[in-house]
């Protein structure tokens, strides 16, 4: 092979390497930025994940408090019975009756359990079970009456509807 063929040859393969070496540049920044893309997508689908699985631990826990509470209405409805036993006596037990009730209701009350026994107000059928109803006079609104039974609400939503004797 002669000198010129040699130096033909050699200036060829550097023109090659020249023209490759932006290929291969632009190649490693492609894959870069398919890799940059594909974990900006996985953090933001881990985020979504960890955001979904704290909602639903969230919701786990609120409905097996809203259960519990629910077990510990008929306890309620034991120290209102008794209440209503002992209204007129002033002895020791009546009172530390009182105070046990009123007790478990302000603890549950601080954590989102409200009680349903307003008498005078308007009927609501979304809270209230009339079990009673009262003849009023023509065109009266339906207010209540009477409470037979407390009902209540945990954190919004109703556990027990409470059951009412209506007028009007």
């Amino acid at each position: 092979m002669s000198d010129e063929a040699a130096e033909r040859e050699l200036e060829a393969a550097l023109e090659n390497a020249a023209s490759s070496e932006p290929d291969e540049l632009s190649e490693a920044e492609r894959q870069r930025d398919e890799y940059l893309d594909s974990l900006q997508r996985l953090q933001a689908d881990f985020e979504n994940y960890r955001k979904r699985m704290a909602r639903l631990a969230d919701d786990v826990a609120a409905r097996v408090a809203g259960d519990l509470v629910v077990k510990l209405l008929p306890v309620l409805d034991a120290f209102d019975l008794a209440g209503a036993h002992f209204s007129t006596s002033e002895s020791d037990e009546a009172v530390a009756l009182a105070q046990a009730g009123g007790l478990l209701l302000d603890t549950l009350a601080k954590e989102g359990l409200e009680r349903i026994d307003e008498v005078g107000v308007g009927f609501d059928p979304q809270i209230h079970d009339a079990v009673a109803h009262l003849p009023g006079e023509e065109g009266d609104e339906q207010i209540i009456d009477e409470v037979l039974r407390a009902g209540y609400r945990w954190k919004g939503s109703v556990l027990r509807p409470a059951m009412v004797r209506v007028k009007g």
